[in-house]
């Protein structure tokens, strides 16, 4: 299979004979195991000054959000003071946050986008 190493060693000394001119072999099967990356949380902190259509204009374009799923969670920020975006793997949600706050700062907004580990 692959990603599975054999190893044999060779038991007994010189070439593997032991006392009796036999020589023993051990097989072993090591399993090779993928780790799931770490996930991270992206969240929109809420702020009196960007205007809520701006932030559902983000949500739609940089999170892939439909009108209502996007308005949603533009209340939630709103009424809450924060709310998810989405969640995503460490390099994703990182150029996630660096493009909203980059579209931020070139409207002129306050808007602040932060990620967490989930």
């Amino acid at each position: 299979m692959p990603g599975d190493a054999l190893r044999m060693s060779i038991g007994g000394e010189e070439g593997g004979n032991n006392d009796l001119g036999r020589s023993t072999a051990v097989i072993t099967k090591t399993k090779t195991r993928t780790k799931r990356p770490n996930l991270y949380r992206v969240l929109l902190l809420n702020d009196d000054y960007t205007p809520m259509d701006f932030v559902v204009h983000v949500l739609e374009r940089f999170f892939r959000k439909d009108r209502e799923t996007a308005t949603k969670i533009m209340w939630h920020v709103h009424n809450h003071g924060v709310g998810e975006c989405g969640v995503y793997t460490y390099e994703v949600a990182e150029t996630k946050v660096a493009q909203v706050m980059e579209f931020a700062r070139q409207h002129q907004h306050p808007l602040q986008c932060v990620m967490e580990k989930k």
